[in-house]
C-alpha cells in the first residue's frame, strides 16, 4: 500500500491523482487492515500530498470509516488519526471535528462517559477558522455536560452548562432548550444546591401538552419523575422561609397527591415531627449523591430531617432544654445546640440560646399578630362611629 500511495503522489494530473487516491482509500477500507489505514493517514499528512488534496481525501476517509470499519478497529483508527492530526489541527479542523464526534459515539456506546466527554471537549468551538452557528455550539456543550453527569462529575458538567447558558437565549429549538433545563437541574441536584434544583425540576414538571406542538415530546412518566425530583430536592434543602415557599407550591399542586412521596411531603409541609421509620422509607428512593456524608459526618437527609424537626419543635415549644431537644432530634445535646445556633445565625430560625441554663428559647411572630388585631379593632371602631353618626341623624340603621 505504501508503494501504491507513493506512485499516486508522483502523478502530475491533479484530477487523476484524486481519483487514484480515492481508489486506494477504497482498497484500504475493504482490506479491513488497521495498519493500512494508519499508512494512508500518514501519507495524507506527508509533504508529498498538497493540503487541498489531503483535506478532501481525509474528509472522505472520516465519512467512510464509520460505515466500513468494525467498532473496535474504528476506535483504534480514529484515535490514531487524532494523534496524527493534532500538530496540524488548524489545517484540518473539519476533519478532526468529524473524527471526534464519531469517536465520542463509540465511547458512549461503551459507557465510557468521561472519555467521551473529553473527546468532544477537544473540539474548538471558538475557532476563528470556521464559522459555527450558536445552536451547534449549544448542542455540543449540553452533550458534554450530560456525559460528565453520567460519570457523576458535576463540577466539569457545570463548567460546560455555563458555556451553554451564554447561548441559550438565541436557541429556537424547543427540545434542545428542554435538554438544557433538564441538565442544569441535574447539575444543581448533584452539587447539593437542592432548593435551586427543586425550583428547576418543578418548572420542568409544568410543561403542558400544548408544548408538544413546538416539537417537545414529553411523556407523563417524565413529568411525574421531574415532579418527584422537585419534591425530593425540596425536602433535602436547608430549612427556612425560601424552602417553605417552594414546599407550599408543591403541596398545593394537585399532581403531587398521586406521588408515592406525598405522605412524607405532607408531614414536612405541615411541620410535623418526622419519625425514624418514615425517614428510612423515604431514604430508599434517594440517589447516591443524595445520601452522601456532610462534613459533620451526617448524611444530607439526616441533616435536613434534624433541621426540619427543630423548626417543627419551634411550633410546639416556647423553650426547651438542649438535653430534651437532643432526644427529640436523635442527636447529642451539643450537636443540637450547634445546629440551632447555625440556623439562628442564618436567619432560618427565630430564637435565642441561654448557654448558662442550656436552654433554647423560640420566638414567635407576635408583633405581626398584634398589628393584625389592632387593624381589625380599628376597622370595627370606625364602623361603629359611622353607625352612631347615622343613628344621630335619624337614618335607619340595621344591626
Amino acid at each position: 500500500m505504501a508503494s501504491t500511495l507513493d506512485s499516486v503522489a508522483k502523478l502530475s494530473d491533479q484530477k487523476l491523482k484524486i481519483e487514484q487516491y480515492k481508489a486506494a482509500l477504497t482498497k484500504v477500507l475493504d482490506s479491513g487492515s488497521a495498519q493500512q489505514c494508519r499508512q494512508f493517514i500518514d501519507h495524507m499528512l506527508s509533504d508529498a500530498v498538497p493540503l487541498v488534496v489531503s483535506r478532501q481525501l481525509l474528509q472522505q476517509f472520516t465519512q467512510d470509516i464509520k460505515q466500513k470499519l468494525p467498532h473496535d478497529m474504528h476506535k483504534e483508527v480514529a484515535t490514531f488519526a487524532l494523534d496524527a492530526l493534532q500538530p496540524r489541527v488548524v489545517s484540518y479542523e473539519e476533519q478532526v471535528t468529524t473524527i471526534r464526534e464519531q469517536l465520542a459515539e463509540l465511547l458512549e456506546d461503551e459507557e465510557d462517559w468521561a472519555k467521551a466527554a473529553k473527546v468532544l471537549a477537544g473540539i474548538d468551538l471558538d475557532s476563528g477558522m470556521r464559522v459555527l452557528d450558536n445552536e451547534y455550539k449549544l448542542r455540543q456543550n449540553i452533550k458534554i455536560a450530560m456525559l460528565y453527569l453520567e460519570d457523576d462529575d458535576a463540577v466539569s458538567a457545570e463548567m460546560f452548562i455555563k458555556k451553554a447558558a451564554t447561548l441559550i437565549a438565541s436557541c429556537k429549538d424547543s427540545e434542545l432548550e428542554l435538554k438544557y433545563k433538564s441538565c442544569y437541574a441535574r447539575i444543581l441536584d448533584a452539587k447539593r444546591r437542592f432548593l435551586e434544583a427543586a425550583t428547576r425540576y418543578y418548572d420542568l414538571s409544568q410543561i403542558s401538552t400544548s408544548d408538544s406542538d413546538a416539537g417537545i415530546k414529553v411523556g407523563e412518566d417524565d413529568l411525574d419523575q421531574a415532579l418527584t425530583s422537585a419534591v425530593v430536592c425540596c425536602i433535602l434543602a436547608a430549612a427556612g422561609p425560601q424552602r417553605s415557599r417552594v414546599l407550599a407550591n408543591l403541596y398545593k399542586d394537585e399532581r403531587c397527591a398521586r406521588l408515592p412521596v406525598f405522605s412524607f411531603l405532607e408531614k414536612v409541609y405541615l411541620e410535623r415531627i418526622l419519625r425514624r421509620q418514615e425517614v428510612e422509607a423515604f431514604a430508599e428512593g434517594l440517589r447516591p449523591h443524595q445520601k452522601a456524608l456532610t462534613p459533620d459526618g451526617s448524611t444530607v437527609l439526616e441533616r435536613a430531617v434534624v433541621e426540619h424537626n427543630l423548626a417543627a419543635a419551634s411550633r410546639l415549644y416556647t423553650n426547651i432544654f438542649f438535653a430534651e431537644l437532643g432526644q427529640l432530634l436523635g442527636v447529642p445535646p451539643a450537636n443540637a445546640e450547634s445546629i440551632a445556633a447555625r440556623m439562628i445565625a442564618e436567619g432560618r430560625l427565630q430564637g435565642s440560646i441561654d448557654q448558662v441554663d442550656g436552654l433554647l428559647h423560640f420566638e414567635t411572630d407576635m408583633e405581626g399578630l398584634k398589628q393584625w388585631d389592632e387593624q381589625i379593632a380599628s376597622v370595627c371602631n370606625q364602623l361603629n362611629n359611622i353607625l352612631d353618626s347615622a343613628a344621630d341623624r335619624g337614618l335607619p340603621v340595621f344591626a
